[in-house]
């Protein structure tokens, strides 16, 4: 479990160490650089106004899930990591509904709903609306993992089919997968180099527990990961999302 406050510096030091020894560190210190301003300006007044566009969700709930209300802590550690972004209602409807046709004999109830990066649980309330057998997610950081909780907490719909929902607060390169089928939300929640630990570590449950595994990928900027994983194979998408599931999970 990561502490109650990450510390920046470690953020940075560690995203450094990485990107040098990836890229050198010529290329590290310019993308670093271009981090940073890309930080700059977002903490600007009208870069936080756009940012209040993806408010209507939470209007719609009394929830609070906007990237708007992300503290500048926790919004540069994401520039480092993953920056938080809630996922919008009609793609993650559009993208459940692909995959109950591209594997029409899925039964929700037998499937546990993970989000990878869960942020604020914008994703775990809109799974509600399906009947799965339980919603789990996992964020690294603190202040958005307590905000989930708050929403999780206070969430009301009429269209709610799922109660068990639950987050964790950890590393999601260091999750132990629960041995259930299960439906695995990604919107790019790592680096490259956490993402392709979590999938190995995927990997390694799937061959200790063989089960139905089916992946939603929204934004698949790190598809490579998956492709050239064991984890399924591509079933369905569009260039907004991609949707993986093994041989077996897709029949």
């Amino acid at each position: 479990m990561p502490p109650n406050r990450i510390s920046c510096s470690h953020v940075i030091l560690g995203w450094w160490k990485e990107t040098s020894t990836r890229e050198g560190p010529l290329h590290a210190f310019w993308r670093l650089l271009s981090l940073f301003w890309e930080f700059v300006r977002d903490s600007t007044p009208s870069r936080r106004r756009q940012r209040y566009g993806d408010v209507e969700y939470d209007w719609d709930f009394r929830v609070d899930t906007t990237s708007a209300t992300v503290g500048w802590r926790d919004r540069l550690l994401g520039l480092l990591h993953s920056p938080y972004q809630p996922t919008e209602p009609a793609l993650f409807r559009e993208m459940l509904a692909s995959l109950m046709q591209a594997s029409p004999k899925i039964d929700f109830g037998e499937f546990t709903f993970i989000d990878i990066g869960s942020g604020k649980g914008r994703a775990l309330l809109m799974a509600a609306d399906y009947p799965f057998r339980r919603i789990l997610g996992i964020e690294l950081l603190p202040e958005l993992h307590r905000v989930a909780k708050e929403n999780i907490g206070k969430y009301k719909s009429d269209s709610q089919q799922c109660f068990a929902i639950d987050c964790l607060l950890g590393d999601a390169s260091e999750f132990v997968f629960p041995t259930e089928p299960t439906v695995l939300y990604l919107f790019n929640p790592l680096p490259e180099s956490g993402l392709a630990k979590m999938i190995g570590n995927l990997e390694h449950s799937l061959r200790a527990h063989p089960r139905p595994v089916f992946v939603l990928y929204h934004n698949p900027l790190l598809e490579r990961v998956l492709t050239r994983s064991t984890v399924g194979k591509r079933i369905a998408g569009t260039h907004q999302y991609s949707i993986f599931s093994q041989n077996d999970a897709a029949s």
